[in-house]
């Protein structure tokens, strides 16, 4: 008898988008939270010249869709721009 859990995929995150508005990624993080979609934030360290801190925000690779979806209709209203990503995270756990 195997266990219901061998045949789960993990470690399937997937890097969406980019954000570097404070604003846009509370709005992006209250409409994940409200959709029940998991995420995580990863933040990227700043470089020498530049003071702006950039966030990417991952998320499950089977709530990609969903959670694309709600971020180009929170940047499209608001009007913020958003670099998305779609690449598999390099995040390792090891």
């Amino acid at each position: 008898m195997q266990p219901i859990y061998t045949n789960l995929k993990v470690n399937n995150e997937i890097e969406l988008c980019e954000v570097t508005d404070e604003e846009c990624k509370k709005l992006i993080e209250k409409a994940l939270l409200q959709n029940r979609i998991s995420y995580y934030i990863r933040w990227v360290k700043a470089g020498f010249f530049s003071n702006r801190q950039n966030c990417i925000i991952c998320v499950n690779d089977n709530s990609k869709e969903a959670a694309e979806a709600l971020v180009r209709a929170i940047c499209d209203e608001a009007g913020y721009r958003v670099k998305f990503l779609l690449r598999q995270s390099n995040t390792s756990y090891f």
